[in-house]
């Protein structure tokens, strides 16, 4: 009877290793194809004809840098594009800042839609509905308040679009701002979140994010339009299989999406992370088994254990190699992914990186415990596959809720 127990033991250690080996590599997948991706640079042969693109602003209060984040997309360097604003209150001030940009620009085609229209749970998706209906171009991008934009990047995103493409996203990254906070942010999706989206994007699989992405309207339509995502809270990620489901591919185009949000803090950073745990384990459900492990510290303590079983390593050598390790690929990828020079000191990663790595265990135990989320001033729960439902009236609405 002990044998038995030892030898599935012994293959259910083989089994871990083997995974631990390939989720190694990971980190060297990321760092190639990031180093290649975020290198490339625009062709000097721009073609005579670009599509015209409609860019869907769904906006929802005001912060410190909403004006300079929305300016940026009137100084875009592409021929023919139109901004809708979508704006789902009408006191909301908000009103003020588009209206004074669209002054500011009479050149630039840019219109305010007040209102929004109910058609399914997902306020983000009700507001953006009218613009979307009225949007003229055969390209539309859907991006957030948050992001700012480089002069080239439509014209980057729309050089991505070839025939066979029907989406192209830009990888959600974080401006060089002051405090520590905005360092956390840009640790966190410059190296953990940096690597599963390189890695995903590499080999295909939908890993979608709706803060600055480029689509087919087409494709959408055929899928019954905006409106037949509004059940789901997720809804860049169910608009990405969408266009998967057709046969078209989704690209990340080289540059990223720069998040230059105007309100940080430390528990409005985690309780953005929570509701996205959230998110994943209810949409795509094999989450809620491989994330966990997923995780430096978590699959350190694991494989110390095995390697001690298979090897007859030192367990307490093996972690700290094994961290060290994590810590350096980390760095490396932040770099790849910043393409110049850090907003912080190596001390300062250090202690960031840590306190990332020391909060995931506490973001995925607060994800388990309390299943609702809690975004813009109501609750819901997402059943399984991302239909969601409306629950009750929830604490105001907190700054980091927006996006």
């Amino acid at each position: 009877m002990m044998e038995a127990v030892d030898d599935v033991l012994y293959g259910l250690c083989i089994v871990l290793f083997l995974g631990y080996c390939i989720n190694s590599s990971l980190h060297f997948f990321a760092i190639i194809y990031g180093k290649w991706k975020f290198s490339q640079k625009l062709t000097s042969t721009v073609p005579e004809e670009l599509p015209g693109v409609s860019i869907i602003k769904p906006l929802v209060g005001v912060d410190p840098n909403l004006f300079d984040n929305l300016e940026t997309f009137f100084n875009l360097k592409y021929p023919q594009f139109e901004i809708l604003f979508c704006i789902q209150d009408e006191l909301d001030s908000v009103i003020m800042i588009a209206q004074s940009l669209i002054l500011k620009y009479p050149k630039v085609d840019a219109k305010i839609f007040i209102g929004k229209k109910n058609v399914g749970v997902n306020p983000k998706v009700n507001n953006m509905i009218r613009g979307y209906e009225a949007a003229k171009y055969d390209l539309f991008l859907i991006s957030d308040s948050s992001i700012r934009m480089k002069e080239d990047s439509l014209l980057d995103m729309v050089l991505h679009m070839t025939e066979k493409v029907g989406l192209v996203q830009q990888m959600p990254y974080v401006c060089d701002r002051p405090g520590f906070i905005s360092h956390l942010e840009k640790i966190f999706f410059g190296t953990h979140h940096g690597k599963m989206y390189l890695t995903a994007n590499l080999a295909g699989v939908n890993c979608a994010s709706g803060m600055s992405t480029l689509f087919r309207k087409d494709i959408i339509d055929d899928a019954g339009g905006l409106a037949q995502f509004g059940k789901y809270l997720a809804e860049d990620y169910l608009l990405a299989q969408a266009v998967l489901d057709r046969g078209y591919k989704i690209q990340l185009c080289s540059q990223t999406a720069l998040q230059n949000s105007g309100h940080t803090s430390l528990s409005t950073f985690h309780d953005r992370l929570i509701r996205w745990t959230k998110l994943r384990n209810a949409t795509v459900i094999t989450t809620m088994f491989f994330e966990p492990p997923y995780q430096c510290l978590m699959q350190g303590l694991i494989m110390a254990f095995v390697t001690e079983h298979l090897f007859s390593w030192i367990p307490l050598v093996f972690f700290m190699g094994h961290v060290l390790v994590w810590f350096i690929l980390d760095y490396i990828l932040l770099c790849v992914i910043q393409q110049g020079p850090l907003p912080m000191s190596k001390f300062e990663f250090l202690v960031g990186w840590l306190i990332n790595e020391f909060s995931y265990p506490m973001i995925i135990c607060r994800a388990h415990w309390d299943p609702l989320i809690t975004w813009r001033s109501r609750r819901y729960k997402v059943r399984w596959g991302g239909i969601t439902t409306e629950v009750t009236s929830a604490p105001l609405m907190k700054p980091s809720e927006k996006t």
